[in-house]
């Protein structure tokens, strides 16, 4: 497998992961690679566990800070967690094991957006930077590194870094090289513009140019990313996508849509990879749009198949294991089609501003004034954390919202009087879809929110309570802008808490 590693000096640095971890230590900030499951290191962080946990057996404090580019893998995150590794985690994690930690108060979570982290790494607001813990594809003679199938902040992380661990995995297709635009803008006070005009526009390398002096060690992997499925696509998710279909639709015929549409962007999970599969049989099948994205799903990929998109820029992907094997059996195929850039470009807000993007993302709960929750539950116990869809909602074109209107099985309301947690407020979020319908609450004050949003997104079965509320607060509220009965508003979550169920029936 050396074949992969074409400098010199650095084939003579390459080691066990064991011994590449032996150099990490206590107290130490490490970026590690890894972006929704994909191209995160596989050995460095399991052998650091081991390390760890030995440590603790003995009596000795060991504890790390883990960044990274978004949610890693239980090799990575679980792995650390299991051992109460993790003194602090940033800026995303869907880790169970993680989760619970941070939620009992063991890991102290710093939940940023994903575009503000390569500002927050160059400009130290979290500290000094001890170790990047990077996987790459090769490393070309002149000490080049291909970047592997996700590309988060890596390049911030193996500049900023004191030492460099490199993971080499042979896994991951050697033909991925040229898929990747790495472009490094100053930093303040001398920041340029980022000149991308188009989607598919290539600005910077495919290569991270490094520092090759920093590199402690080579680590030599053949280890497959983490690539959940997705879930069967069901009516539920059919008549969201149906409602977000006809949505654009109306934008067209209105004049504030051109015919082939603006850049879509769709946030991470089930529902929106539903609604991309919307696309197939809509009028804009074939017709070569264009994507400006986080993470490339399978639904994305589906559609740059049959020609629905021509071009997609994401930093990471996120991938079944189906389409995982799709794309490295075809990756030459796409090397013109996908462009995966460093996060702090993909979720940009000059370019997503500049292109109109289109935003698609999911939520836990909205209220009736359209504030949205997509990180908490109750209030208090983090769930993943919110990742890049603020990026895309506050600074999109359109800004739209998909979930169901119930969830555990219709025992809960995802719409509620007033969220327990606020990620997006009302001022950003423009449009809110359902399996019910669609709510477009562009222009309108919140009292005319609120009706579009019990009228046209809200379950029946909750819709009477909801409506009961909103009645009352217009009557009793001390404020007619946003009328709210607070004590009620806190008690629809606190019925939740003590009953497990926050039905009417």
């Amino acid at each position: 497998m050396s074949s992969r590693i074409h400098h010199a000096g650095l084939a003579q640095k390459v080691m066990s992961g064991a011994d590449a971890a032996a150099m990490i230590h206590h107290g130490d900030n490490v970026g590690f690679s890894g972006f929704t499951g994909a191209g995160y290191p596989k050995d460095v962080p399991r052998a650091l566990a081991g390390r760890i946990k030995a440590a603790h057996d003995r009596g000795e404090e060991f504890r790390i800070g883990v960044w990274t580019g978004a949610s890693t893998a239980p090799e990575l995150d679980g792995a650390l967690a299991e051992v109460d590794g993790i003194s602090t985690r940033v800026p995303y994690q869907s880790d169970p094991v993680t989760r619970a930690k941070i939620n009992s108060g063991d890991i102290d979570y710093v939940d940023i957006h994903l575009s503000h982290l390569n500002q927050y790494v160059e400009h130290g607001f979290m500290g000094r930077l001890d170790f990047a813990v990077v996987e790459v594809t090769a490393i070309t003679p002149g000490g080049r590194l291909v970047p592997s199938a996700s590309v988060g902040c890596n390049r911030t992380y193996l500049d900023k870094a004191d030492k460099i661990i490199l993971e080499v995995n042979a896994w991951q297709p050697a033909e991925i090289e040229g898929v990747h635009d790495i472009w490094r803008n100053e930093t303040i006070p001398n920041r340029h513009p980022v000149p991308i005009l188009h989607p598919g526009d290539r600005i910077g390398t495919p290569y991270f140019e490094i520092d090759t002096s920093k590199v402690v060690a080579v680590v030599e992997t053949d280890a497959p990313d983490r690539n959940s499925p997705f879930k069967p696509i069901d009516d539920t998710s059919r008549a969201i996508a149906s409602h977000f279909i006809d949505f654009l639709k109306h934008e067209v015929k209105k004049g504030r849509l051109p015919k082939k549409l603006l850049p879509l962007q769709s946030g991470v999970g089930n529902i929106a990879n539903a609604v991309l599969d919307g696309l197939h049989t809509s009028p804009w099948a074939g017709k070569g749009l264009g994507a400006y994205t986080e993470v490339l799903q399978d639904g994305m990929l589906d559609l740059i198949d049959d020609g629905t998109f021509s071009v997609a820029s994401c930093t990471a992907l996120s991938l079944s294991p189906e389409g995982v094997e799709r794309f490295n059996r075809d990756v030459v195929d796409y090397l013109d089609k996908v462009v995966m850039r460093p996060q702090s470009i993909s979720n940009h807000p000059e370019v997503v501003r500049r292109l109109g993007v289109i935003s698609c993302n999911g939520l836990i709960e909205a209220d009736l004034y359209g504030n949205v929750n997509s990180t908490h539950v109750i209030g208090s116990r983090i769930q993943n954390g919110i990742g890049g869809s603020a990026d895309f909602t506050h600074h999109g074109y359109l800004t739209t919202f998909v979930t169901p209107s119930t969830a555990k099985g219709g025992a809960l309301s995802c719409i509620v009087p007033m969220v327990s947690h606020v990620d997006h407020t009302e001022h950003d979020v423009m449009v809110m879809i359902t399996e019910q319908g669609l709510a477009d609450l562009r222009g309108l004050a919140p009292r005319k929110r609120a009706q579009q949003i019990i009228d046209h997104c809200a379950h029946p079965d909750f819709r009477p309570l909801l409506q009961d509320y909103f009645d009352r607060a217009c009557a009793g509220a001390w404020g007619q802008q946003t009328p709210h009965l607070l004590g009620e508003a806190f008690s629809f979550h606190q019925r939740f808490m003590e009953t497990g169920s926050m039905s009417s029936r």
